[in-house]
Order: C-alpha cells, then sequence, then structure tokens
C-alpha cells in the first residue's frame, strides 16, 4: 500500500505560480527600434533615391533650359528671317500689283481703239478713262501709257466737238510728257476751232521746237498769223468802242463827246495817241 505524503498531494495540486509574461515594453521597444530603423534605412534610402533624382533632375532642368533657350534663339532667328524677308516679298507684291495693273491698262486702251476705229467715241472714252484708273500712278512705266490714253481721250472729245475737253486732256497728257508732240497738235487743232489762234500758233512752235523741220508746223503758223492779227484789230475795235459808249456817258455832262477826241496810229509802233478837236 502506497502511502502518499499529503503535502505532497497538496503540492501536485498546488496551482503553479503563473509565469511572467514576455516583457511587452521590449517588444514594442524592440519593434519601434526596428522600425525606426527601417524608417531610418528607408529615409535614408528615399534621401538618397532623391538627392540622386534632384541632381538628375538639376541636370535635366539645366538641360530644359538649354534647350528652351535655343528654341528662343531659333525662334528669334526665324523672326528676324521673317522681318528682313517682310520688305522683299512686298516690294514683290507691289512690283506685281504694279505689273497687272499696267496690263489692264494697255487691255481697255486697245479696246478704246477698237471701238474708235468703229467710231464709237463715247465708248471708246469709257474705256480709255478704265485705262486711266486701274494703271498706277507716279509710275514710270505707266506714265506713257497713262499720256497716250488722255491725248485719245482728246481726240474722242474733237470727234464729238467738244473742243475744251479736248484742249483739257490734251493739256493733261503734255503735264506727264512735254514732248508729246500729237497731243500738241490736237490741242493746236481744237484752239483753231475756237478761233484761239495765239495759243494755236504757240503750240505750232513748241512743235517746231521738238522737230525743226516740221512743214505741218510751219505751213499751220503761216496760216494763222493774219487771222491772229485780224482777231487782235477786232478785239481792239470792239474795246475801243466799249470805251467811247463809257465816254459818251460821262463826256456828255459837259457837253462833249469821245468824237471830241481823235486816235492816230503810229504805223511803225503800232501804238495810238490821242488829240482833243472841238
Amino acid at each position: 500500500m502506497v502511502v502518499i505524503d499529503p503535502e505532497e498531494t497538496v503540492l501536485e495540486n498546488t496551482p503553479k505560480p503563473p509565469q511572467p509574461a514576455p516583457s511587452t515594453s521590449k517588444t514594442t521597444t524592440d519593434s519601434t527600434r526596428s522600425e525606426t530603423t527601417t524608417t531610418t534605412t528607408k529615409a535614408a534610402a528615399v534621401k538618397v533615391s532623391d538627392s540622386d533624382g534632384f541632381e538628375t533632375a538639376s541636370e535635366s532642368g539645366v538641360s530644359d533650359n538649354e534647350e528652351e533657350q535655343e528654341e528662343n534663339i531659333n525662334k528669334e532667328i526665324s523672326s528676324k528671317n521673317i522681318t528682313e524677308d517682310q520688305p522683299k516679298q512686298d516690294t514683290q507684291n507691289d512690283d506685281e500689283l504694279i505689273q497687272r495693273g499696267i496690263e489692264e491698262a494697255n487691255e481697255a486702251k486697245l479696246e478704246g481703239n477698237r471701238l474708235f476705229g468703229n467710231g464709237q467715241y463715247e465708248e471708246a472714252l469709257l474705256q480709255y478713262d478704265v485705262a486711266l484708273q486701274v494703271s498706277p500712278p507716279d509710275v514710270p512705266s505707266s506714265i506713257e501709257l497713262r499720256s497716250i490714253c488722255h491725248s485719245n481721250r482728246g481726240v474722242c472729245f474733237m470727234k464729238l466737238g467738244k473742243f475744251e475737253d479736248t484742249i483739257k486732256e490734251c493739256s493733261k497728257a503734255l503735264e506727264l510728257n512735254p514732248s508729246y508732240m500729237k497731243a500738241l497738235v490736237r490741242r493746236g487743232e481744237a484752239h483753231e476751232k475756237l478761233e484761239h489762234f495765239e495759243e494755236a500758233i504757240a503750240d505750232m512752235k513748241k512743235i517746231l521746237e521738238l522737230d525743226p523741220s516740221n512743214d505741218q508746223a510751219k505751213r499751220t503758223i503761216r496760216r494763222l498769223e493774219p487771222l491772229a492779227a485780224a482777231k487782235r484789230e477786232k478785239m481792239k475795235e470792239e474795246m475801243i468802242g466799249k470805251l467811247k459808249d463809257m465816254g459818251n456817258s460821262l463826256l456828255g455832262r459837259f457837253g462833249m463827246s469821245v468824237d471830241n477826241f481823235k486816235a492816230v496810229q503810229d504805223p511803225n509802233t503800232g501804238s495810238y495817241s490821242i488829240s482833243f478837236q472841238r
């Protein structure tokens, strides 16, 4: 028979005192330290990475700035080239417009010539006017064209019996081309039609200055000089008549008249001397 010691049984049945749990603080500290280490490592890694990235970014930034500067320089050069080329393009465009205007004016002038040949003077006038409108003014290459169109308009007006307009158009032609003999001839003819003999002779003399051998101008001068002299005498007589009427109205108050005054012409000078006769 086994005898059980009561104390032993008690000891066996007595619960063992609880074993102290592992230190949480230590674990937490270790964990925190571990995390801190990890964080520090990561931070260091990030710092290194950031450092690398910063340098790369800096280098990239420098590269971008250089590219931007280069691009700006290229833009400036391109802009400068465009600016330098612009006057050339403008000049080229102006030349093209001038040439186009001259071509259109020539076409209108030729159409006017065709209409004039058909006796359509009013229509021809319109075409010459179109030519003057489209031809560029103050351009040396169009001066002769404009002068011809004015002179041709003068001929049209002469055919229509509008001699004053003929004189105006031919005068415009001569302003552009003072040595335009056809315009001088036509203006002289229009002056003769209006009995402006002195002015017609002046135009014929200008023709002789340009062409001393022009027989037509010489014949015209010889024909017009007597007519001009007769007209001068007629104008003098008309003037004297008007003066006599005016003098009689004034002298009549004193019982006199212009008949008491006699005008005698000096054959050498052509001037007049007046003597009083009762």
